[in-house]
């Protein structure tokens, strides 16, 4: 089908100046979307090229949205057009003309073919084009044009719009511009001086339309428009539009890390290049775990990077060692991002980056703007809150709040992935002027997700439209530039006082579960292994292994990237990312082992009670006193064993139903030490008595009574008696399964509707006691979902004020969520969630009289726990877990998500085996006096055993608690080796109650402390050094000698 002008002028007078941009595009701007034949088969390229064979396809009729669809799965469509060029559009000659053709397309794959000639290709990221079919186009001329597209397998393919434009040649005029100009120029009129607008009005009626035919004269008409707009030019150009180039890059989404690195060098290649023929291009990039693989792999590539720094044309805007996700990952992981990231720009270009540019992570937890300025960085820039679902972020630039009272200064981005669109940018200028009083904005031109930065197309229009007088000043920049701009211009700042609560995405705290797990174990197994490691060192003739563990960190930061952890990836991506789960895990447990061991052999062994007596070694990471039930694997099965303190005491012990070779008995061991016991075997050889099965089904101890449903296997009540009432309104770790499908963004959303969409619940298939031993009881029931089985031990410790729900699953379900719930007897109008280094309130819902940001958190992260605490603060329940993060909360009720199961972009999403435990603690008061955090840390970090094998009877260590902070609401972040200073040791610290905290650091690791300093480990003021503000992080360097 061919192309060509035929219609006639619409008459417009209400608004001559709308009029006036409509006729100026129609003269050299035709929509040809209505044009293309189509054919939806993946026909061999020779033929879909045919223009011949195009007579054989049909048009395809346009959507509602005129886009040109067709269905997901991979398929091929293609489209033909035959362009011919006309004498004249709307009588104004087109004869040398540039001819463009744009296009902006929603496909996996996209090639352009014209004449033939395969003249750009795209897909899902690069999905525009604009592409010069005629240099000088002359009349009658035919240029041949095909589309190959394919859909993406999740989602339909489009061709969204295709566009002739025609560029006069210089000096002419260019009416399309013209127009372009008018609309800027209006749009700020109307926001700022709406009462000029008759005059901008008038002003137009110096466009002689009678010359259109006359290509030379028309423009000096369209002159004579610009000398009548005079008066508003230098008032246009006291506003600027600054710009940076930029390539949102994702280190894995839809494609394996391993693509990333071909991306990232295309892309740093491609502006490179650039920049010798647009020096003005100034060029900025996140991430130095990426910077790091050129480093290493493109060291030639790396070098003009930092020439490039240098120069001050390529902005390091790091800040963090990737762009992680934010609400999921422990404090001190948030720590490390910094460090590392800030460590690695300041050897590698000569500078810390003042900016955390994280434009894309899903939501920001509330203490990020602390541990950013205890990091050096000053400014906080996202625009991801712009993807809210309900409400619209009501700031533009405001300073953002910890708990703590730590301010950072704000900017929210404009979007990522952006052209020059000179409308576009002036529409976004004008609202961002609106909202902020600043007449300075910033833009981000560039091809983005996969890579691919700026086009040369874009840094050629820009220098067009930095010629225009009619228009903001555009102006390259850094983004620290740009903060320190508006820091100094904007009047009036607002304070938000809350976390970044991203009203989308709500299943990345569910999603994948396995990438959740691994998150947990590594962080707890690196604090361990730096803390034992620490010790060894500095007691022993141990050598840290700083270098091993630094790796390790970096592999788990790397795979905290706001699309492997939320679990939102193709399936390659985390089959290489479970591969660096295993390395840093193993690494950490290595040397967490050899620390240990290291320390266990050093200590002095008393006099054992017989010949046959093994030393047990029982490690608390923790720095508080704990007494819990431990396990210590047997020697001999066939043997009975005791087990003894150092004092001769026998203790209480009992076989664990699950692993026979394993022996418990209660543990009190001091604050980040060790404690000794004998493990003896009995000179009687009578057998263990085996456990005597109750006819009912409860467990009990001094603590709690707990009823199960034998029928269901449910919770029928749980009795507290600290607080003597009844916990339960209902049946309690009840599982209720929803259908979740729907949305576009599988794996990254819940369906807002789910609660409608309950399924029949699991039914039982056995209930069974598998102990009731002195130390604990065990009751198991086994439950079938579908084609899923859930195996769940409830537990019970005789010194434990919490029933452990400890649950293996076979989930084999699509497109179906479980959630665990515990209704209470008790009710408020906020529950409280554990947040990295701190905890947050957030409202119970639903509450009609709370605003629709509040409504919209019906989905909630939280790290490992969830309190609700009765509004009259005597009594409440925490739900306590060891690897998952998403809950919810109602007045009376909380629920704990376990699974989900989406379908895209990973098709086997969370099938397969999971295990984990989750805990239900009644406490009377508040959640601060039951320390709840102290019982969340205790399920996630247990205590350790050990035998040793290598008795010293003169060991050098005499005292087992090596570290006291000397205050219940501080919580040990991390003992490790300073940075730089091989002598110094970095303690960090955080109160944890939101209190006051006195701290009294004592050791018995011959530490002396040195100065309280920031998390880059550099000298830090504070007015009283010996205080711990609430939620305040607090790291100290000592000395040893």
């Amino acid at each position: 089908m061919q192309s060509k002008s035929t219609p006639e002028h619409p008459l417009e007078q209400e608004n001559l100046v709308d009029s006036a941009m409509l006729k100026l595009y129609q003269l050299t701007q035709l929509n040809i979307q209505g044009n293309w034949q189509a054919c939806l088969d993946d026909l061999p390229v020779e033929k879909g090229l045919n223009p011949q064979t195009w007579q054989t396809w049909s048009p395809r009729q346009l959507n509602a949205r005129e886009h040109i669809d067709w269905p997901q799965g991979h398929l091929v469509l293609w489209l033909g057009q035959v362009i011919s060029i006309p004498n004249d559009q709307f009588r104004y000659p087109l004869a040398d003309c540039k001819l463009r053709l744009a296009l902006t397309w929603w496909a996996e794959q996209a090639e352009i073919f014209v004449n033939g000639a395969l003249v750009q290709a795209g897909d899902l990221y690069d999905c525009t084009a604009r592409i010069v079919l005629s240099s000088a186009a002359q009349p009658g001329e035919e240029i041949t044009v095909a589309l190959r597209l394919v859909s993406p397998g999740h989602d339909p393919g489009a061709l969204v719009g295709s566009q002739l434009i025609y560029e006069p040649p210089p000096p002419l005029l260019d009416p399309g511009k013209v127009a372009d100009e008018l609309a800027v120029l209006q749009g700020y009129l109307t926001k700022f001086a709406p009462e000029e607008l008759a005059s901008l009005n008038k002003a137009i009626n110096a466009i002689n339309w009678s010359h259109v035919n006359d290509p030379e004269a028309f423009s000096l008409s369209l002159n004579q428009l610009h000398q009548h707009l005079a008066p508003w030019k230098t008032w246009l150009q006291q506003r600027q539009i600054n710009w940076i180039g930029h390539a949102h890059l994702d280190l894995a989404w839809l494609w394996p890390v391993a693509e990333t690195w071909e991306a990232a060098e295309r892309t740093f290649k491609s502006v490179l290049n650039l920049q010798a023929d647009f020096p003005e291009l100034i060029f900025c990039h996140s991430s130095p775990a990426l910077y790091a693989w050129f480093e290493q792999n493109r060291p030639d590539l790396f070098a003009q990077i930092q020439a490039q720094v240098d120069k001050g044309t390529w902005e390091i805007a790091a800040g963090l060692w990737v762009e992680s996700e934010l609400n999921l990952i422990s404090g001190e992981s948030l720590v490390r991002q910094v460090l590392y990231g800030q460590k690695y720009t300041q050897e590698k270009f000569g500078c810390i980056s003042k900016t955390a540019w994280l434009p894309d992570s899903f939501g920001f937890c509330w203490q990020l703007p602390q541990i950013l300025k205890q990091g050096g960085i000053d400014y906080f820039l996202t625009q991801k809150l712009r993807w809210n679902d309900t409400t619209e972020f009501p700031y533009e630039v405001f300073q953002w709040r910890s708990p703590d009272g730590t301010e950072i200064f704000s900017i929210m981005l404009p979007p990522i992935g952006e052209q020059i669109y000179p409308v576009k940018m002036g529409t976004y200028a004008q609202g961002w002027e609106s909202a902020t009083g600043v007449k300075d904005c910033l833009w981000l031109p560039g091809v983005g997700d996969h890579g691919g930065g700026p086009t040369r197309d874009m840094l050629e229009v820009a220098r067009q439209w930095q010629q225009s007088s009619l228009f903001p000043k555009l102006q390259p920049t850094t983004a620290e530039r740009f903060c320190q701009q508006v820091e100094t211009q904007i009047q009036q700042v607002p304070v938000w006082d809350d976390e970044l609560y991203l009203e989308l995405h709500r299943g990345c705290y569910t999603s994948h579960a396995d990438q959740k797990h691994y998150n947990r174990d590594c962080e707890k197994l690196l604090y361990e292994a730096e803390l034992w490691n620490a010790i060894a060192t500095l007691t022993l003739d141990h050598s840290y292994p700083k270098d091993d563990l630094e790796q390790a960190w970096k592999k788990v930061l790397f795979n905290q990237f706001h699309d492997i952890l939320p679990g939102s990836s193709i399936p390659q991506v985390f089959v290489d990312a479970n591969c660096d789960w295993e390395s840093a895990k193993q690494t950490a447990t290595e040397h967490l082992h050899i620390a240990l061991d290291a320390i266990a052999s050093a200590i002095d062994i008393p006099q054992a009670p017989t010949s046959d007596s093994l030393p047990v070694i029982v490690f608390n990471s923790l720095n508080w006193p704990r007494s819990e039930l431990v396990w210590v694997e047997l020697p001999d099965t066939q043997k009975r064993w005791q087990i003894s303190t150092i004092e001769g005491e026998t203790q209480p012990v009992q076989r664990h139903p699950n692993q026979p070779n394993s022996l418990g008995f209660i543990a009190a061991v001091p604050s980040v030490g060790y404690q000794l016991y004998w493990l003896s075997p009995l000179v009687s050889a009578k057998p263990d008595q085996p456990d005597i099965a109750p006819k009912n089904w409860i467990l009990e101890n001094d603590y709690l009574q707990v009823q199960v449903n034998e029928s269901t296997g449910e919770l029928a009540q749980i009795y507290d008696k600290a607080t003597q009432r009844q916990m339960l309104s209902g049946p309690g770790n009840q599982l209720q399964f929803f259908t979740d499908k729907g949305q576009y963004w599988d794996a990254w959303n819940i369906d807002p509707n789910y609660e409608h969409k309950r399924l029949p619940g699991a039914t039982l298939q056995s209930i069974e006691w598998l102990s009731q031993g002195p130390l604990q009881q065990r009751l198991r029931v086994k439950l079938q979902f579908g084609q899923s089985q859930f195996c769940q031990d409830y537990v019970l410790d005789t010194d434990a004020p919490l029933l452990k729900i400890e649950t293996t699953v076979d989930w084999q379900e699509s497109q179906v969520l479980v959630k665990t719930v515990f209704p209470l007897t008790i009710s408020s109008d906020s529950a409280t969630y554990e947040i990295p280094c701190g905890a947050i309130q957030r409202p119970t819902l639903p509450n009609p009289q709370l605003d629709d940001r509040e409504q919209a958190k019906w989905e909630v992260p939280a790290l490992q726990w969830a309190d609700l605490t009765d509004a009259n603060g005597m009594a409440g329940v925490s739900i306590l877990n060891d690897c998952k993060y998403g809950y919810d909360a109602k007045p009376d009720q909380l629920r704990l998500t376990l699974l989900r199961s989406p379908n895209w972009p990973d098709p086997g999403c969370d099938r397969g085996h999971h295990q984990f435990t989750y805990a239900i603690y009644p406490h009377a008061g508040s959640w601060q006096t039951a320390r709840t955090t102290h019982k969340g840390y205790e399920i996630n970090r247990p205590l350790r055993t050990l035998i040793s094998l290598d008795q010293q009877k003169q060991g050098r260590l005499l005292q087992n608690q090596f570290l006291s902070l000397g205050t219940d609401n501080l919580v040990l972040m991390a003992l490790k080796r300073s940075e730089d200073q091989p002598k110094a040791w970095v303690m960090r610290c955080y109160e944890c109650h939101g209190e006051e905290a006195p701290l009294a650091v004592t050791n018995d690791l011959n530490l002396h402390f040195k100065q309280t300093i920031d998390l880059l480990e550099t000298n830090y003021e504070m007015d009283r050094p010996n205080v711990v503000a609430p939620w305040k992080i607090r790291t100290l360097m000592f000395t040893s000698q």
